[in-house]
């Protein structure tokens, strides 16, 4: 056992990161065995089957400790390339090795932990536990047959029914906000809140009031007082979106939100427990960001528990075609794909990954004048070098005002998320005009 405390700087890599689709063995672990005696004389024995557990007094820890000197939660195991990581999270009494209070060590043997009266004793396990990729062709809203993407559906299946934070990673329009909705519904907080943060779309003065609630008067504008992001989120999941752009200075902020489940508004005195899940994403590389200084690499040793990084499309073709029938399926009415149009899709190279394909349908599924869908109905944002433009497949030549006039309408309420307002403003008619014009298109 060491008690050296680990040096994120000169190890932080993806290899340290407990699941990771980068590579196939990081998709294994080693278990081990923990054997808890409390103070009233019980004695329990749990083998630890997860990556991380955190262990503590309240019942939301993997691993609860029914005894009042043990902090709500007190400290965390993690499972890392060098051995098992032991880690206080601020607690009260400490965590006793060996005599000596510690704040991170490395166990690689069996070793004796005392947290306030209770002895823990830790047996790390030699054995590896594989996380098989599924057999399914999709989870939640996610669909794919590659064995990439069957890769992350065994590991969601996996990581969905515990409390473990994810981070998923992976370019811009690959799903990563599917994944956490997906997460969410797949877990026991399902019937809870599940509450989207993007720090990317917040103006930086307004992140920590927007995370964290304020109290009325805390700054100019303050008029009243408002529950932040965790606290309306508790219960439930936190997606927090685009984290690699969250502004150095509040990032402890963050981090000690994480660790002690507490969170204290902008302008107040009083810590509020929360109980929230937390799921994060970014199109950042946040390795190279943390060693560059740009990111903390405690906050990032916090967050990527488990690791998701999403294929880019042109990377899984085999999945393009379930993805056509998925979307026109979710129609009005639903259609099928001709093979020249499926041809065509294939062949394009999606530089906006799923979502420009999803709008392509969309798009397409407006300007159809039949229920099968064919290559000269569809429209392209890009193009590309795999895509034929001389035969008319991404031009608006021979299609009619009013199918040209549907389908922006269509793909602009889409690109808005439904918001009817934004859209109205995106297409600088008035929202009367706009609900005349989606009753008379008969769009949803």
């Amino acid at each position: 056992m060491s008690d050296d405390a680990i040096n994120h700087d000169d190890g932080l890599d993806e290899a340290t990161v407990a699941f990771s689709t980068t590579d196939r063995p990081a998709l294994s672990y080693r278990v081990g065995k923990l054997t808890v005696s409390t103070p009233d004389g019980k004695r329990s024995e749990r083998t630890i089957e997860l990556p991380h557990v955190r262990i503590g007094s309240a019942a939301n820890n993997e691993i609860a400790i029914n005894d009042p000197s043990v902090s709500r939660y007190h400290c965390e195991l993690r499972h890392s390339n060098e051995g098992f990581v032991l880690r206080d999270l601020g607690s009260t009494n400490g965590t006793v090795v060996a005599g000596m209070r510690v704040k991170e060590a490395v166990l690689q043997d069996e070793v004796v932990m005392q947290l306030g009266r209770s002895t823990l004793r830790f047996t790390p396990g030699k054995e590896e536990h594989r996380v098989d990729a599924s057999k399914e062709h999709k989870f939640g809203e996610l669909v794919g047959r590659s064995g990439a993407m069957r890769d992350i559906f065994g590991i969601l299946q996996k990581v969905a029914n515990t409390d473990l934070t994810v981070l998923i990673q992976g370019e811009t329009g690959t799903g990563k906000d599917l994944v956490a909705r997906a997460i969410h519904d797949a877990s026991p907080r399902s019937g809870k809140p599940f509450v989207v943060f993007d720090a990317g779309a917040v103006a930086s003065n307004l992140i920590e009031s927007e995370l964290f609630g304020h109290e009325r008067g805390a700054f100019t504008g303050a008029t009243e007082q408002r529950q932040g992001a965790f606290e309306l989120a508790d219960g439930g999941t936190l997606f927090i979106d685009e984290i690699g752009e969250l502004a150095l200075e509040l990032q402890p902020k963050l981090l000690r939100a994480l660790e002690q489940r507490e969170v204290q508004r902008v302008g107040g005195s009083k810590r509020i427990s929360v109980d929230v899940r937390v799921v994060c994403a970014t199109n950042r590389a946040l390795v190279e960001e943390a060693k560059k200084g740009r990111f903390r690499d405690d906050l990032f040793f916090r967050i990527s528990v488990v690791v998701l990084q999403l294929p880019p499309l042109r990377d899984r073709p085999e999945d393009i075609e379930l993805l056509i029938q998925s979307f026109l399926d979710k129609g009005n009415p639903p259609m099928t794909a001709a093979a020249d149009a499926v041809s065509v899709l294939s062949n394009y190279d999606w530089p906006g990954n799923v979502r420009e394909l999803r709008n392509v349908i969309e798009t397409a599924q407006a300007m159809a004048s039949s229920t099968v869908l064919h290559a000269k109905d569809l429209l392209f944002s890009h193009t590309s070098d795999t895509t034929n433009q001389s035969d008319g497949q991404m031009s608006l030549a021979g299609k009619t005002l009013e199918s040209i006039e549907r389908a922006a309408i269509a793909q602009t309420l889409a690109h808005c998320g439904g918001n009817r307002s934004a859209a109205a403003r995106a297409l600088g008619i008035a929202p009367s005009t706009l609900y005349l014009k989606l009753k008379k298109y008969n769009i949803n």
